[in-house]
């Protein structure tokens, strides 16, 4: 009780106030920005730790942090324009609800589900931190290679019942992540002789493309249904009611606890826990039929878990020193900067530093609530811009995000491109969202399955006889064959005809 009471004490001070605060409205502005996300929003901050203390400047780290990943399902709701790839899944379902004119809904559905998500993260990070950090020791790359696999099953759930071409867009996701550098070798691979080609292809151009130039080109082709009008709109931040909250508690845990156990698992990330637990939602909601269409399960699902993310993925980096992502490993940086080792030591000898950032994640995570819940009203006021000056804005944001992160003219090139093949699959009722998840899994998926193949010296029948990846492949077999055993048991029950 003594050390929380200490660490209380640390975080109540002003200056560590003022830098949750602050990092946290940072973070959500970074979120919202298309092409910029957690990595440079904490990148953009870390000078300025330098001169702080400890406390404040793990403050400032963890509001850039949280706030980021809940940032990035505003644009995404409002404009179809995911500003991170973890929101990309949250505009599946956020979009269709503000064509229809509930922006505001859906932004209380994201930020309540998001303060949730990372709340549940803060008491798994606390209880749960040591020993899930020695469970994720047990993964080898064969464990990844399986983790991976379970999380491409994604694209049945957002194939819109089509699953020939939804897997179609996921092999064309995987293709487009293999261009560039190979991995083991250092080998280039599908550059065909192209200089800008040698570094791959961006995920950030590519989503943007996707999304948001696609969505743009479909308006002003008119080849998509119009959205409602200016005086239909409505703007700010509305809570659910509690009945409908109740009918969907079940899943909020459940992608709680999927972003938990997925952010403490190295090398993964937000992205995928988010794509995962929205398969999972439309997989086991009473409200499947309305995935599609603007469905708050879908939105739960994966707002949940993307921040869910944010606290357990912590917990390698600190008790193991392993940074999970990019993400992570800056924040590793500012640590190590800070005089912190961290370690299997840091949760014995200095139990008060772990409290107070124990306790500066709950504070963060109430501030991100308020800032999505106050803030609305101005992210929401987008939608009653005329349309053609709506969509010149949208073009000009998108095109600076493809351009601003690697401050690459290519890649405003690839979003083009991108977006122009958007409309194209979208036209031909493919879906696009299984290429952004074949992209975000490949890079698991590749190098643990090459690394997979060392270990075993070439026997893939070996990967079976890891009993985790064993379990995770009989989950991702059922997962595949539960569809058409189903189809099988309603034609077993229906009635025949004499």
């Amino acid at each position: 009780m003594d050390l929380i009471i200490s660490a209380a004490a640390q975080i109540s001070t002003p200056l560590t106030l003022l830098a949750i605060v602050a990092g946290t409205i940072v973070g959500v502005i970074v979120g919202v920005l298309p092409g910029l996300g957690s990595v440079i929003g904490l990148t953009m901050v870390l000078p300025f730790t330098f001169s702080m203390s400890q406390i404040p400047a793990i403050a400032l780290m963890l509001g850039v942090y949280c706030g980021s990943v809940y940032g990035g399902s505003i644009t995404a709701i409002v404009l179809n324009t995911p500003g991170t790839p973890q929101s990309a899944a949250t505009a599946l379902e956020g979009f269709p609800m503000a064509r229809r004119g509930e922006a505001d809904l859906a932004i209380g559905w994201v930020t309540t589900a998001s303060t949730f998500g990372g709340l549940f993260s803060v008491l798994v990070f606390v209880i749960a931190g040591p020993s899930l950090a020695a469970f994720s020791l047990q993964f080898t790359p064969i464990e990844y290679f399986a983790l991976g696999l379970f999380a491409m099953t994604c694209i049945a759930g957002v194939s819109s019942g089509n699953l020939v071409k939804g897997l179609v867009a996921g092999a064309l996701g995987l293709l487009l992540a293999t261009v560039g550098n190979d991995p083991v070798t250092g080998d280039l691979r599908f550059t065909f002789d192209s200089f800008q080609l040698s570094a791959g292809i961006g995920l950030i151009p590519v989503i943007v493309g996707l999304f948001a130039f696609s969505e743009m080109f479909l308006r002003v082709l008119q080849l998509d249904r119009p959205g409602p009008e200016a005086s239909e709109m409505r703007v700010g931040f509305r809570m659910p009611p509690w009945s409908a909250w109740r009918a969907r508690l079940g899943m909020l845990l459940r992608g709680s606890l999927i972003g938990s156990f997925v952010g403490a698992l190295p090398g993964t990330g937000a992205a995928t826990s988010a794509f995962i637990a929205y398969s999972e939602a439309r997989r086991a909601s009473k409200r499947k039929d309305n995935f599609g269409y603007g469905e708050p399960d879908g939105l739960v699902a994966c707002e949940s878990a993307n921040n869910a993310v944010t606290g357990s993925a912590l917990v390698p980096t600190l008790a193991l020193g392993i940074p999970g992502d990019p993400v992570t490993a800056v924040m590793l940086g500012a640590l190590v900067i800070q005089g912190i080792a961290p370690g299997p030591q840091l949760f014995a000898n200095h139990l008060d530093l772990i409290y107070a950032i124990f306790l500066c994640l709950i504070v963060v995570n109430i501030v991100m609530f308020l800032t999505g819940a106050l803030g609305a009203s101005l992210f929401t006021r987008v939608l009653r811009i005329p349309e053609p000056i709506l969509i010149g804005l949208i073009l000009i944001i998108a095109t600076v995000g493809a351009y601003g992160v690697n401050g690459n003219v290519f890649d405003v090139w690839v979003a083009l491109a991108a977006g122009v093949a958007g409309v194209v699959l979208r036209y031909f009722r493919f879906p696009v969202a299984p290429i952004v998840i074949g992209m975000v899994l490949e890079p698991t998926i590749e190098m643990s399955l090459r690394q997979g193949l060392i270990l075993t010296h070439g026997n893939f029948w070996g990967f079976f006889e890891r009993p985790i990846a064993a379990i995770l492949f009989a989950i991702t077999a059922m997962t595949l064959c539960w569809p058409l055993v189903r189809m099988g048991i309603a034609q077993l029950r229906k009635p025949r005809r004499h």
